[in-house]
């Protein structure tokens, strides 16, 4: 029977931290019995983690593949506990611990090839066992980036895209104009970005649908197995929309959206500023057109920036 009745973390009740705030909780501990020479400590720790599998040679007769790697740390503090005379006899015993986080470090992120998390742990030893340990994860909402860089793209955005089709083995042809209009490009983490469509249909058939989406694009930067540096870039909505549009043969219509970020999630970076992921967005506007294989698709940058 461990002499560790139960250990728990008291922590605030933040659903989202930001970058360069502080943290302050408990560590409570429950003891069955006498504690000799303990070590009660509490770390905080944050780090980055991406592997992703690539062909290792394409020209070769058979297939082999290698894992591409990379880490980052972000944090790494502890907080040990002084022990009165070194013993705990039985009882509770309550840990005050404070930490504050650095206020360049990226936002929790997760994806199928890396991901970012921050976690506080709290642990109790005894000649160098563990007998009790818990783990609290954290959301984090990351402020890095060179703003200054932003200033010139505060200005309203529209983006226009034309997709010629043909219709009955090539005897009709007719063209979609989509056209997406923003006040503004820049947003933050939890915004809502409003925006404008505009469909000018120039076909006989209707346009039925379409599908707006946030893209997050990153650029994964990691290392082969030979120490070779390697590049992945993935993309994958962040949040979507779909609007019927029923925009009828040769006739435009408007269509007025909004999409909700959410939060937390990583600003627009470089490498340089997450060390292995560098992030960047778009909002895109997709419809499929009538009777034919082709789809028009829309593509407007977008910067997500956070303030403290």
């Amino acid at each position: 029977m461990s002499t560790v009745r139960a250990i728990n973390l008291v922590l605030p009740e933040i659903e989202v931290h930001l970058a360069g705030s502080s943290i302050d909780g408990q560590l409570v501990l429950n003891l069955r019995s006498t504690l000799v020479d303990p070590v009660v400590k509490v770390e905080l720790v944050g780090r980055g983690f991406l592997r992703w599998l690539e062909e290792d040679n394409p020209d070769l007769d058979y297939h082999k593949s290698t894992a591409c790697t990379n880490e980052a740390v972000y944090i790494s503090k502890a907080k040990n506990f002084h022990i009165k005379d070194g013993c705990l006899d039985s009882g509770v015993y309550t840990f005050d611990f404070h930490f504050s986080f650095p206020p360049r470090i990226p936002s929790t992120f997760t994806s199928k090839i890396g991901c970012i998390s921050y976690f506080v742990q709290g642990t109790c030893c005894s000649r160098q066992m563990v007998l009790a340990k818990e783990e609290r994860c954290l959301l984090m909402q990351g402020i890095a980036g060179d703003h200054r860089r932003h200033v010139k793209d505060k200005a309203s955005l529209m983006v226009e895209t034309r997709k010629d089709v043909l219709y009955f083995c090539c005897f009709m042809h007719g063209s979609v104009i989509l056209r997406i209009s923003l006040e503004k490009n820049i947003f933050c983490p939890g915004e809502t970005i409003f925006f404008v469509t505009d469909i000018a249909n120039r076909t006989c058939k209707y346009i039925r649908k379409v599908v707006f989406a946030v893209h997050c694009i990153v650029l994964y930067s990691g290392f082969s197995s030979r120490g070779e540096r390697r590049s992945l870039e993935d993309r994958s909505e962040v949040t979507r929309l779909e609007s019927r549009t029923d925009t009828a043969p040769f006739e435009t219509t408007t269509v007025t959206s909004a999409l909700v970020l959410p939060k937390p999630m990583p600003v627009t970076s470089t490498l340089k500023e997450n060390k292995i992921m560098a992030f960047r967005y778009e909002l895109v506007g997709t419809s499929d057109l009538p009777c034919t294989t082709s789809t028009i698709v829309g593509r407007v940058p977008i910067i997500i920036a956070a303030t403290s």
